[in-house]
């Protein structure tokens, strides 16, 4: 069937030259020069260009391989390159008519002649067809049809230009139109039976799953580059032929079809129309087929994902319960991890349960997950920075809900946790939301982690005043505090001399809590019973002596 599917193509043209030919004659109509009126800068250019396609044309039939290639390249560019100097001096309303016209039918037949060149290779690789190699060849002819395409293309610009000039081009578009339409309509069944083989070749790639051979992915590649190219072969007729004022609406739904674009085309009414036919014949087709089966998987669907969510829902009250009442003293944060985790651990395995009864296949869809993880792992790097930060301080506990800390440059009280922050509310009520990056970086002082916790102080007398009588002072309003704890018993001891006073320190302990209490209230009191004692608290002073003296 492929090979009959070929040989449509091959020899829906006769042949009339051969390659050899080509490489000799084809060259004089290009190569030659007029004598007329033109502007020499332009007429140089021309005579330039013409001379260079004469040359690799001469040397094409003495080229092999992928030199070959190369002067098919520069023919193909050096054409191109005439061609849009032709087209600016059509522009231009005071060309050489004479000159413009015998340039243009030149064109027409070099464009003739390649076409001859191309059915030639064309014959040559059908006669390949039978081998153990046929996807290759099939794939090379698609590609030189692709050129006739292209070809055809430059031969409809061509025969506009003449009618542009005056000539009855009549008769030659109505020949182009048929070869058009004929080459349209075999394109039209070759696309459809390509993709029916490509659709047969990843079926029987994908059942093979871990076994799949190193020929059948070659043979899938092969499939999807002959369809593509024959799929743009078949757009570019249908371009020429809309050009031409033929209706292509049949054309362009199969197109829609292989390629699924949708473009202006699909707006135009017969092609909506077409596509909108086959869609509803293809859908009530399988609502009859599978309809019943479809909505019994659905609701299974649906049931399951309402089961996993009320196990999900269950798993993390039963979590709960058990790690706030477990031995192990779990975190705040380590508790609403394992409950979070729990619950949707549970749903997610009820999503996958779900999605394989649609028959869908979860090990490239957990593949996909896998990549999809990995990209938006390095999007999201500062997150997930976060994210290892607060597994840290899971883990290590440094501190937890309702402790004072002072980190990152902040203290204050934990009032929530996460793994990716953790909210602190300052000692003058601001709620600050700090990452947990920048914490875990940082040096974390927990401020109520133990249950005492000693209060700092110094107090300085004078000179003059009586050493003993001020430390029984201070002892006595220490030990009067109810909120200083007797056990480690209170530090009070004369600590250095000053320059203007005697201090001592001060270091009663205190809970937590009370810090800040003892401290004030003490000092409010030292203040208080040295001014009733006639205990001089001193502070520094300077004497300043002036010295007068007579000159």
């Amino acid at each position: 069937m492929r090979r009959s599917l070929i040989f449509m193509f091959a020899l829906s043209f006769p042949l009339l030259l051969s390659t050899e030919v080509f490489a000799t004659d084809a060259a004089e109509p290009v190569a030659a020069t007029q004598t007329v009126a033109v502007p020499n800068e332009a007429q140089n250019e021309l005579i330039t260009l013409k001379s260079a396609i004469k040359e690799d044309i001469a040397r094409l039939s003495q080229s092999q391989g992928e030199l070959r290639t190369i002067v098919e390249y520069r023919i193909q560019n050096k054409t191109l390159q005439l061609r849009n100097k032709i087209k600016v001096l059509l522009e231009d309303e005071n060309y050489d008519k004479a000159f413009m016209l015998a340039l243009v039918q030149e064109q027409l037949t070099f464009n003739l002649k390649i076409n001859d060149y191309f059915n030639d290779i064309v014959t040559k690789l059908s006669h390949k067809l039978g081998t153990a190699d046929d996807e290759s060849t099939l794939l090379e002819i698609s590609k030189r049809e692709l050129d006739k395409d292209n070809n055809y293309k430059q031969r409809l610009e061509t025969l506009n230009w003449l009618g542009q000039m005056g000539e009855d081009v009549a008769a030659q578009k109505a020949e182009l139109t048929q070869i058009l339409l004929s080459r349209a309509d075999n394109f039209d069944s070759f696309v459809t039976f390509t993709q029916q083989q490509l659709q047969n070749a990843v079926n029987a790639a994908t059942n093979a799953g871990k076994d799949v051979t190193a020929a059948q992915t070659s043979r899938v590649m092969q499939l999807k580059d002959r369809l593509a190219l024959n799929s743009q072969s078949l757009s570019i007729d249908i371009d020429l032929l809309d050009a031409l004022e033929q209706n292509t609406a049949s054309l362009k739904k199969t197109l829609f079809s292989i390629s699924g674009d949708i473009t202006q085309d699909v707006l135009s009414i017969d092609v909506a129309s077409s596509l909108v036919e086959q869609w509803l014949h293809t859908a009530k087709e399988q609502s009859i087929n599978h309809g019943p089966t479809l909505v019994f998987k659905l609701f299974i669907f649906c049931m399951i994902l309402f089961v996993a969510s009320l196990a999900g829902k269950l798993a993390k009250k039963i979590v709960s319960n058990t790690v706030s009442n477990s031995k192990l003293n779990f975190s705040k944060l380590l508790q609403d991890f394992f409950t979070s985790l729990s619950g949707k651990a549970v749903f997610t395995i009820g999503v996958l349960i779900a999605l394989s009864q649609l028959g869908i296949e979860l090990g490239p869809l957990l593949a996909g997950f896998g990549i999809a993880g990995v990209i938006i792992g390095f999007a999201l790097q500062d997150s997930l920075s976060n994210f290892a930060s607060g597994m840290m301080i899971l883990i290590y506990r440094p501190y937890d809900v309702g402790d004072l800390i002072s980190a990152a440059g902040v203290t204050g009280r934990v009032s929530h946790m996460s793994l990716v922050s953790t909210t602190i509310k300052t000692l003058d009520n601001q709620r600050l939301i700090i990452p947990n990056n920048k914490i875990w970086g940082d040096t974390i002082n927990n401020i109520t982690a133990e249950h005492q916790r000693r209060v700092d102080m110094t107090f300085g007398i004078g000179y003059g005043d009586n050493i003993e009588h001020a430390e029984a002072v201070l002892k006595s309003i220490v030990e009067a505090h109810p909120k200083v704890q007797k056990i480690p018993a209170p530090l009070i001891k004369l600590h250095v001399l000053g320059e203007s006073s005697v201090d001592f320190i001060v270091r009663p302990w205190a809970k937590p809590e009370d810090y800040w209490d003892v401290y004030w209230d003490i000092t409010r009191e030292v203040k208080m019973r040295f001014d009733a004692e006639g205990i001089s608290i001193p502070f520094p002073q300077r004497d300043v002596h002036i010295y007068q003296t007579s000159k």
